[in-house]
């Protein structure tokens, strides 16, 4: 007996060194149990290796359908399709699977209405119904997963109206086709999605305006929507015929008082003309949208108009600059006030104007309203940023400052902005990775040579966007309207109202708006707010060790380095770090370093 114990022990060790251990939790695997046992799983619980009970480990024992992380400790996926499953989905069950990524139950005959407890999966990211009998409709808490970047519910029974989608900031793949919903096509983030359908279903009224990327596929089969990507048309809503007798005396009032102040005004400016010649440029606005002051009249020619006095005799008045370039050559301000102008864009910091004067060169007019800086502060403001050039600052041509309002004045840059290129038509141009990074390194280098000539007088960009990095003729990347909007830190002269005074245009804002545009080349999706939305998202995906899911599909299409491009999304989250943001120069740096090793390797690379 004394010989045979320590056997026995070794056999006890043996077992419990050796002997397959449970990584999930129990309950866990009650749960799941409970979920495939409601799916009617039928003759497939003989299929070798199958798994799916309490006496094994999900992930030890290897789950048919199931896939656990690289540790095998907890389960990621269940893709469950084509095993002629024919009961009900339980997600009560299934989302007591904490770290659950992926759940695809397609291509089987599963029936029954989806629960509202699909919102408690909610690390989920993948959801795929498609090929099924469901019916009913689709819960409301679906819309509650914060992470879930693909639904398809295509090719089943669902009715009834689909959820509001526009809190899914995530979401980009949506497909919903040969269902039978009703009610209006829902809110989406169009801009941000990359696959759509709900088509062949009975939805009816407009498409919505901004699913102009998505074309007809995307909506047929519905006969009662109507939009412009459809073959019927949305009927035009008709205006009211007749207007309250109030309205009516109401409105009468302001058209007789408008009439006298223009009067007024007419009589000012023939008795200031009599003095100085006059000068004023007129904008027909291609939208019919007016930007300036109203003829008050909805019938007539909306334009916008802005003016200026006081010019001298072969040359420009003091408040009107025109800058040495060769763009300007001979071109007096008097003459571009006089050319045709179209507005190309508005914003709420002004407008912008298309302007070709007769036999000149096309040129861009901005036109700021309402900005409390004097006069004098303007001035030296553009002179301190005209004496600092940069190849990569788009220069101001000319300037112009009243109380009112302020004028500058650019070359015209035809190839557009980074936005268009990135989120509009690229027209055949390729935008890969060399020069997406090539970009990031040129901007970095311009704001921090900026940076570092101006910090003496406090004026960062203030403005730093997408929308303002613009193309040249070469396709080189040059920054717009560089320190229009920023403010001083402080205010030098005590007259001013203290209240006018701002500090949130700082250099670490546009080190933060810097980060915006890095995550804006990488991730290929436009940016809504300051960016927080989106450095939110790719922050949630990094946890969840999913990174590839960030980056552009054109990147990796194209095979660019997922490791380079991980070190620039780094890059990219230390600069909207608000608590210490690194300086332009120590982004510049890193930025330039990876550029140099990524044309390293080209090199290396080539035959």
């Amino acid at each position: 007996m004394d010989r045979i114990r320590p056997i026995l022990w070794v056999i006890v060790v043996f077992f419990l060194l050796f002997s397959p251990a449970k990584t999930e939790d129990q309950s866990v695997i009650q749960a799941l149990v409970v979920f495939m046992d409601k799916l009617g799983p039928g003759s497939m619980q003989t299929t070798p290796g199958w798994g799916w009970n309490t006496s094994s480990d999900p992930c030890t024992s290897k789950w048919v359908g199931v896939t656990c992380d690289k540790n095998n400790v907890s389960v990621k996926k269940i893709v469950l399709e084509k095993l002629n499953l024919t009961g009900n989905l339980d997600f009560e069950s299934v989302c007591k699977v904490s770290n659950l990524l992926v759940l695809s139950v397609s291509f089987n005959n599963i029936t029954g209405n989806l629960q509202q407890e699909v919102a408690n999966c909610k690390r989920l990211t993948h959801l795929y119904l498609s090929g099924n009998r469901f019916s009913g409709g689709l819960p409301d808490s679906i819309t509650d997963l914060p992470n879930v970047k693909r639904i398809v519910v295509s090719n089943n029974g669902f009715t009834g109206q689909l959820p509001d989608f526009s809190r899914l900031t995530s979401l980009l793949t949506f497909f919903a086709q040969n269902n039978q919903f009703t009610g209006p096509v829902p809110r989406f983030n169009y801009r941000q999605l990359e696959g759509f359908s709900v088509a062949n279903n009975d939805l009816s009224g407009p498409i919505p305006d901004d699913t102009g990327r998505f074309d007809a596929n995307s909506f047929v089969g519905n006969p009662q929507l109507c939009g412009k990507e459809l073959a019927v048309q949305c009927p035009v809503k008709p205006s009211k015929k007749k207007s309250k007798l109030r309205d009516v005396l109401l409105y009468s009032g302001y058209a007789v008082l408008a009439g006298i102040v223009v009067v007024l005004i007419a009589i000012i400016a023939c008795k200031k003309t009599k003095k100085r010649p006059g000068v004023k440029i007129r904008s027909h606005v291609k939208n019919g949208s007016d930007s300036g002051r109203s003829s008050g009249s909805k019938n007539s020619r909306t334009r916008s108009e802005f003016s200026t006095t006081s010019v001298e005799s072969g040359g420009v008045s003091s408040s009107m600059v025109v800058l040495s370039s060769p763009v300007v050559n001979g071109l007096k301000f008097e003459d571009l006030l006089r050319a045709p102008a179209e507005l190309i864009g508005r914003g709420k910091h002004g407008s912008l104007y298309k302007v070709r004067p007769d036999n000149g060169v096309p040129v861009v007019v901005k036109r700021i309203k309402d900005w409390k800086i004097s006069r004098d502060e303007f001035k030296k403001r553009l002179q301190k940023i005209v004496e600092v050039k940069h190849p990569n600052v788009l220069p101001v041509l000319a300037y112009y400052s009243s109380k009112q309002e302020k004028l500058l004045v650019y070359e015209f840059q035809q190839n557009g902005s980074l936005f268009r290129l990135l989120h509009g038509s690229q027209n055949g141009q390729i935008f890969g990775w060399g020069s997406r990074l090539s970009l990031a390194s040129s901007i970095a280098g311009a704001l921090t040579f900026m940076h570092h000539e101006l910090q003496a007088d406090s004026i960062p960009h203030g403005n730093f966007k997408s929308t303002n990095i613009l193309f040249n003729n070469n396709m080189e990347p040059c920054l717009s309207e560089y320190g229009l909007m920023s403010t001083y830190n402080h205010d030098p002269n005590p007259d001013h109202d203290p209240t006018n005074v701002q500090t949130t245009n700082t250099f670490e804002s546009d080190v933060h708006a810097f980060g915006v545009v890095l995550l804006e080349l990488l991730t290929g999706k436009p940016v809504q707010d300051n960016g927080s939305g989106l450095a939110k998202w790719v922050t949630s995906v990094v946890k969840e060790e999913w990174t590839v899911e960030v980056f552009d599909k054109a990147l990796i299409v194209e095979g660019a380095s997922e490791e380079r491009m991980v070190v620039l999304l780094q890059v990219a989250l230390k600069c909207m770090n608000n608590s210490t943001p690194p300086a332009m120069a120590e982004v510049a740096a890193m930025i330039s370093s990876l550029k140099e090793e990524d044309e390293r390797s080209m090199t290396s690379s080539d035959p």
